[in-house]
């Protein structure tokens, strides 16, 4: 990397680019000296890699900004240039709906405020542009209300604007950014409250507060706003560099920026439609997404001291690290615990990580990574980060129960990854208690998933070994993963015929014969004289024993006999009891079961409507709330099922611009053709119709293969939209059993509507009538930061072995958390077919 790039990359930081000195002044000014001499030969390289960086290093905008201005004294028409690069730049994202870059560009324009280099007035234009937009957006007549989200995100940016630059705006343009203040004011007036039912990391969120409302997203970052702007703008954790080279960048011209343009407002609302109206909210929030909901694990009295507004800056900073480090691990760990702040700041670095990863209905990025940070970040901060990763986890513990059951399934797939990267050490004797606790109690269920996970990352002693200090835990341990296989011989048992069916099934297997040869060996010897189950049994646990050393063993067996499986089964109700049979011979073995059942849906010799009858089948149903095996069988399949829609419809997008190609080289084909025809040449000095023969035969050889290549493509598009159009009816068909069979199993199990109307009173149902008379000042502590009362309760120093929730109750909440968790996270696709769903007419939207 030459050195002016390695300047302008690490500017700001500890590195041997900038010696010793960590000043950001000196940083500024060795950097400028090479900028600036370099310009005359690589100008056009030099502006667009400091635009790249100010947009993929935004923590570091004051110092670039700082830098243009600089470089505005000695050459106006480069930051010109860098000027209007920012506006195209600016203006693609809007029209694009690229938020993250809409919102660090504004950033950088405030600061090349602050710098001199724009003016103030061309920075409200930019303003007062997006605060039209977003009003006009809650107009009925002119824009569509189900688009706030829009709107919203647009005034956000603005406001996350003013922590780098309100004091300089007030200062030069103080008329202009009161009005845009009073139009924000005006337009949270209008707005509708965001509710974040549904979204919330705590159920008890959901329904908390019902005479109370709490602020949102965006009417908290005003109330922070507000106390910034009483404050005299002075914020601590925002460098402003500009202000060691005032006098200099006063003398700089300040540039004017372009005009840019708002997205149309999309199409209002046709007919008043509960339906339509959710759809197109729904559609707006993925597009225009809140970029945090906050995750308050920690108290008051162990989160850092800092004003509200350094929080949200603090939490802007990580956040963008994460977005545009997600490739560099080390390097995002190293620029997390490197921020421009004065002040120490790990437990909200810890809760910023954690509502990423917990973050609902998905998070940014696959959860694999927020593990992989954490664990560096562990390592770059041994004396203080992993004791605020266990106070997080503690503290989570103590909230398991209210917490939000797909955040639970990710917490206990991140602990368990975690562990497994710190030699599995825990002090496990603190949930010890836990043992004392009902089957069904969360607290409970989330330690034995934790442990069955743990021994799927490394093995069973290994696991058991880490426990020693409580090793009553042991109780919670899965069993050893053997496979249960029925007609084993070793253990003493009586041969049977089926044992020796079994026998003379394995060497014919040895004996590399194939599934057709197999296929009528069941279909004339075993079916005839012992019938389809016995047939089942024996294909089953012999197959699936031949293949059980490996995954690849599995896979080699499912890929050789695969059809022996879907000619004996090939319907849904012999598909159910195939997957009870694969389940049986798994029985010790939750991974194997699903990553078998998983192989087979993939192989199309079962289907997901089978696995979805089978997972509420009655042994299962029985386990919805004390085990998570029937649960990753049920989400592996509709994940599949998804992920095939979104296969192709990305193949189908990238065959119609396939089909665009191959029609334009076709027409351009046989107009040179056409040309080459019709063209007069001399032969012996006569005029023909027609250019040379040998040229004609190419063009015409190019065409038809051009023609050939045309119709190919089409075909290709016509057959992947037919397996779409398949592939969804598959989809509305799955979703429709799974909901079905939800209510069905609801509404045989929830209580009468006069007893629990809410999730809250689900709870309380057995706490209601208990008898025992407790003294409730030493049974229940309250959380003082939350005001819930801890579901451990305490008693004498040591968690009590009290879980005041019922089985069935505990069964009804575990089985409606799930409901909520498919439907949060497949919401596009059931919105497409929402009264099918709901028992009406069918509506295709």
């Amino acid at each position: 990397m030459s050195s002016w790039r390695s300047l302008l990359l690490r500017i700001g930081d500890n590195c041997p680019d900038y010696g010793t000195s960590s000043d950001f002044k000196e940083h500024i000014e060795t950097c400028f000296g090479v900028i600036r001499r370099e310009l005359e030969h690589s100008s056009n390289e030099i502006l667009s890699f400091l635009l790249q960086c100010a947009e993929q290093l935004p923590h570091k905008i004051p110092l670039y900004g700082t830098l243009v201005g600089l470089l505005n004294l000695e050459n106006e028409d480069f930051v010109k240039q860098m000027v209007e690069a920012t506006q195209a730049n600016f203006q693609d994202a809007l029209d694009f709906g690229n938020c993250d870059m809409i919102r660090i560009l504004m950033r950088f324009l405030t600061v090349m405020m602050c710098s001199k280099v724009l003016q103030p007035s061309s920075l409200v234009v930019v303003f007062e542009t997006l605060l039209s937009s977003a009003a006009t957006t809650l107009d009925e007549e002119k824009g569509n209300p189900s688009w706030q989200a829009r709107g919203d995100f647009y005034v956000s940016c603005i406001l996350s604007c003013l922590p780098w630059g309100g004091s300089e705006l007030v200062e030069q343009v103080p008329e202009e950014i009161e009005s845009v203040m009073v139009g924000i004011e005006a337009y949270l007036s209008i707005r509708r409250h965001n509710s974040d039912t549904g979204l919330s990391f705590f159920e008890d969120d959901d329904e908390s507060g019902r005479g109370v409302v709490e602020k949102d997203f965006l009417e908290d970052l005003w109330g922070r706003i507000q106390v910034l702007s009483s404050n005299g703008w002075k914020v601590d954790s925002v460098p402003r560099p500009h202000l060691s080279f005032e006098a200099q960048l006063v003398a700089g011209k300040s540039h004017e920026f372009g005009p840019i343009n708002t997205p149309e407002q999309p199409e209002p609302l046709s007919e008043v439609s509960g339906v339509l109206y959710g759809k197109q909210k729904h559609d707006a929030e993925l597009k225009y997404p809140q970029r945090i909901r906050r995750l308050n694990i920690f108290p008051a009295s162990k989160i850092e001291d800092m004003q509200p507004i350094d929080r949200f800056i603090v939490e802007e900073y990580l956040l963008d690290v994460l977005l545009f480090l997600n490739g560099c691990r080390k390097e995002c760990a190293s620029f997390m615990v490197g921020l421009p702040v004065p002040f120490r700041y790990d437990y909200l670095m810890a809760e910023t990580i954690f509502s990423q990863l917990l973050l609902l209905p998905l998070p940014p990025f696959k959860p694999i990574y927020y593990t992989l940070v954490i664990m560096d970040l562990c390592k770059a901060l041994p004396g203080a980060f992993p004791g605020v990763v266990a106070g997080a986890v503690r503290a989570l513990f103590e909230k398991i129960a209210d917490l939000d059951t797909e955040c639970q399934t990710r917490l206990i797939l991140w602990f368990s990854h975690h562990l497994s990267n710190f030699q599995f050490i825990w002090p496990w004797e603190e949930w010890a208690f836990v043992l004392d606790l009902p089957k069904w109690a969360p607290q409970r269920v989330f330690v034995q998933e934790v442990l069955e996970r743990e021994v799927r990352l490394s093995y069973w002693d290994k696991v058991k070994q880490s426990i020693e200090n409580a090793s009553a835990l042991e109780e919670l341990l899965p069993p050893k993963g053997s496979p249960n296989f029925i007609y084993s011989i070793e253990d003493g048992r009586e041969k049977t015929e089926q044992h020796a069916l079994s026998a003379e099934l394995n060497n014919k297997v040895k004996a590399r014969q194939t599934a057709r040869e197999i296929i009528s060996w069941v279909e004339e010897s075993v079916f005839p004289n012992h019938g389809w189950d016995i047939a089942l049994k024996v294909v089953v646990h012999t197959l699936l024993d031949i293949g059980s050393k490996s995954f690849t063993h599995l896979i080699t067996v499912l890929e050789r006999y695969g059809q022996v499986f879907a000619r004996i089964c090939p319907d849904h109700d012999k598909q159910v009891m195939l997957i009870a049979e694969v389940s049986s011979y798994w029985k010790n073995n939750a991974q194997m079961t699903a990553i078998a059942i998983d192989r087979m849906m993939g192989y199309r010799l079962i289907s997901n409507l089978a696995i979805v009858r089978w997972v509420f089948s009655p042994a299962n149903i029985e386990q919805f709330h004390t085990s998570d095996r029937p649960w990753e069988v049920l989400r592996n399949a509709i994940s599949k099922t998804y992920n095939r829609i979104s296969d192709l419809r990305n193949e189908i997008s990238s065959l119609k611009k396939s089909a665009v190609s191959a029609e334009e080289a076709a027409t351009k084909a046989k107009t040179e053709l056409d040309a080459a025809e019709s063209k007069l040449s001399l032969v012996d000095g006569e005029p023909v119709l027609g250019d040379n023969p040998a040229r004609l035969k190419r063009l015409k050889a190019n065409a038809e293969k051009a023609k050939e290549e045309e119709v190919s493509v089409h075909e290709s598009l016509e057959a992947k939209e037919a397996l779409l159009a398949r592939a969804l009816d598959e989809n509305e068909a799955l979703f429709l059993s799974l909901y079905k069979n939800f209510s069905n199993v609801l509404m045989e199990r929830l209580p009468d509507p006069s007893r629990a109307r809410t999730l809250r009173e689900l709870k309380s149902i057995q706490a209601d009538e208990m008898t025992v008379d407790l003294d409730e000042s030493s049974v229940m502590e309250v959380d003082n930061e939350s005001g819930r009362p801890n579901k451990s309760l305490s008693n004498g120093g040591k968690e009590s072995s009290i879980y005041n929730v019922g089985e069935k109750e505990q069964w009804c909440l575990s089985t409606l958390g799930y409901v909520k968790a498919f439907a949060r996270q497949y919401a596009s696709e059931l919105l497409q077919n929402i009264f099918t769903v709901m028992g009406g007419k069918q509506l295709r939207i």
